[in-house]
């Protein structure tokens, strides 16, 4: 069935947008996830909404299935392979990589897929710095689009990406365009500027789902601050999350720090500059006296908390940074980090840099940690309540200890809740550190909902199980799916939808 499909779509499309190469096919399902690599039958390059337009009607009446994808850079969550065998890769990265238009007046860009964090703050400084994008702290070379729609989410006030994310060209899985928000209307002069257009919101319909294919879409975009200037804190002991925690939803519930506030383990920040020290296959948890160690090498304490302000110049800052500083050194356990010492250190610049727009490839030193490139993100959300995020820190680390890995979480906290990033780093090609990994994950997953604490984003090869556990919400989107892709054409599995 897939060779009349690739026959066909060559046909319509020309032969370059077809690559059934064995290179292709190993590197397209290739990942750095516990379960193995997923290879797909095929990949397509499609070049325009019309290409994509194409293809998906020709899986249609070809029976088979896609995995639209773009830049492949959720390290730790999948990469570029789909979530089950077989299917066909659609890389939306390739060739539409369009900065499609920036308007400044308003603040906003529009994406193709393939437009990178690198990118799009090359052609923004490229226009004279006027706007600043929210960026992650991972992969500079990751998409946009796909890290929005995928509810990724960076540290500046724009943090939430599918939040900024508006007009969305989407090709559904007949084959027709669909535009949301006021881009329903044709000719609509507001597709860009306002969500909340007639009719229902759909924008949701199409994140963490398969129901269609996003082609393009406008992201809103911050004016860049004069000055931003960092701060930054050391906390020695494991125990000081509590109280820093406490501290950190006054600041964000009374909207003092404009930035989220980044609240990491010692781990978060030395492993990003050093290796597990004389790592041999099936080594154990670092020992407690060994990261003590490096904790005090690298000057990341326990615990790192860093934030930024904006405003006219360094000076206008001050009675601001005296404001946090009586907050978080009020029990007398936190050393102050200026910005000046957070912009020099290898350790801490990676913080100034994601308050301030700047891709970064300084996290991904944590990705060599350990041998064998494995890694998996596990990503639950915390009240900011200093004893919940102790209880959690407890659990956490007991779990981890018990499987041999380490405790490397970056808790990023708005006003009342936490994204509480886990990066698991593990020899993947150590078969029993994989199995332990495997095992390590489920356990985590088991034990933060026996608490009532859920995952959001999930890595492709436990997609389908963390759906399995949400019965109502698996009934209403296995609906939607059965309306608008009977055929399962997109993605089935993706997200536990089928």
């Amino acid at each position: 069935m897939s060779e009349k499909f690739f026959t066909a779509v060559r046909s319509q499309l020309g032969d370059d947008v077809v690559d059934v190469s064995d290179n292709a096919i190993a590197r397209y399902g290739s990942n750095r996830l516990p379960g193995g690599d997923r290879r797909p039958s095929g990949v397509l390059l499609p070049a325009s909404t019309e290409d994509v337009q194409a293809i998906v009607r020709l899986a249609g009446q070809h029976k088979v299935s896609l995995w639209p994808t773009s830049t492949g850079q959720n390290l730790g969550l999948g990469e570029y392979s789909p979530v089950r065998e077989g299917h066909v890769v659609v890389d939306l990265g390739r060739r539409m990589n369009r900065v499609l238009e920036i308007n400044e007046l308003l603040g906003y860009a529009v994406l193709e897929p393939g437009v990178t964090f690198r990118q799009l703050r090359a052609e923004l400084a490229r226009r004279g710095d006027k706007l600043m994008l929210s960026g992650t702290s991972g992969p500079p070379d990751g998409g946009v689009l796909g890290n929005a729609l995928d509810r990724g989410a960076g540290y500046t006030p724009y943090f939430d990406h599918f939040g900024m994310l508006v007009g969305q060209e989407i090709v559904l899985p007949d084959g027709q365009v669909l535009h949301t928000g006021d881009g329903t209307l044709p000719g609509s002069r507001m597709r860009y500027l306002n969500k909340s257009g007639f009719g229902p919101m759909l924008e949701g319909l199409f994140s963490q789902s398969n129901y269609g294919i996003v082609t393009s879409a406008a992201v809103w975009l911050m004016p860049r601050p004069p000055v931003i200037r960092a701060f930054g804190f050391t906390f020695p002991d494991d125990e000081d999350l509590a109280e820093i925690m406490d501290v950190v939803r006054g600041l964000k519930l009374a909207n003092v720090v404009p930035t989220l506030i980044k609240v990491t383990s010692g781990h978060y920040g030395f492993g990003t500059e050093t290796t597990y020290p004389g790592y041999q296959p099936g080594a154990p948890t670092l020992p407690d006296d060994t990261r003590r160690e490096l904790e005090q090498r690298y000057g990341t304490g326990a615990w790192t908390v860093t934030g930024a302000f904006y405003g006219p110049s360094m000076a206008a800052l001050d009675p601001l940074i005296d404001r946090v500083r009586e907050q978080f050194e009020a029990s007398g356990k936190a050393t102050y980090l200026s910005h000046e010492q957070i912009e020099s250190s290898p350790v801490f610049r990676i913080h100034l840099d994601t308050f301030s727009g700047e891709p970064t490839e300084s996290e991904l030193g944590l990705l060599n940690w350990r041998p064998g490139a494995g890694a998996t993100w596990f990503l639950p959300a915390t009240p900011v309540v200093g004893e919940i995020a102790q209880q959690h820190q407890e659990l956490s680390r007991r779990i981890l200890t018990e499987h041999g890995f380490e405790y490397t979480v970056e808790f990023v906290c708005g006003p009342r809740a936490a994204r509480a990033l886990h990066l698991i780093i593990y020899n993947r090609s150590d078969q029993g550190e994989r199995e332990r990994m495997r095992d390590c994950y489920t356990a985590l997953v088991e034990a933060y909902d026996a608490i009532g604490y859920p995952i959001g984003r999930a890595p492709t090869d436990w997609q389908e199980k963390a759906m399995r556990r949400l019965p109502e919400l698996s009934r209403v989107c296995g609906a939607i799916k059965g309306a608008l892709d009977p055929d399962g054409v997109i993605a089935p599995g993706k997200y536990g939808i089928l």
